[in-house]
């Protein structure tokens, strides 16, 4: 099973970018890759989606629509998540994920097999 490990997490300003990655202890080109983020006390929200095994098409939720993107490299089997014009409901436990979800459930954090351990983000106004 494919191990993961996020870094990159830290304290920002609003307005401020991160930068998070996601270290996968194998290829990561037959899943589906997300990342998400939770909140203590709600549930896990997916953010971003690439679908490496389909045709690596992107998705995003709304929320983080234009400015959160989402990319991998293949080769040091990495998974990114560039994040501009943080804003303080930014702020949780950022996870990336693999597994293979339907089309129509992409974002619901069941379908997914393997998680890391997550890293934390905090945008302060």
């Amino acid at each position: 099973q494919v191990q993961l490990a996020e870094s990159g997490g830290g304290s920002v300003q609003e307005g401020g970018s991160l930068r998070l990655s996601c270290q996968a202890s194998e290829y990561i080109s037959s899943y589906c890759m997300g990342w998400f983020r939770q909140v203590p006390g709600t549930e896990r929200e997916g953010v971003a989606i690439i679908d490496i095994a389909v045709d690596g098409g992107t998705k995003y939720a709304d929320s983080v629509q234009g400015r959160f993107t989402i990319s991998r490299d293949r080769e040091k089997k990495t998974l990114f998540l560039q994040m501009n014009n943080l804003k303080p409901e930014d702020t949780a436990m950022y996870y990336c994920a693999a597994g293979y979800p339907g089309e129509m459930t992409m974002f619901a954090s069941y379908e997914y097999l393997y998680w890391g351990q997550g890293t934390q983000v905090t945008v302060s106004s």
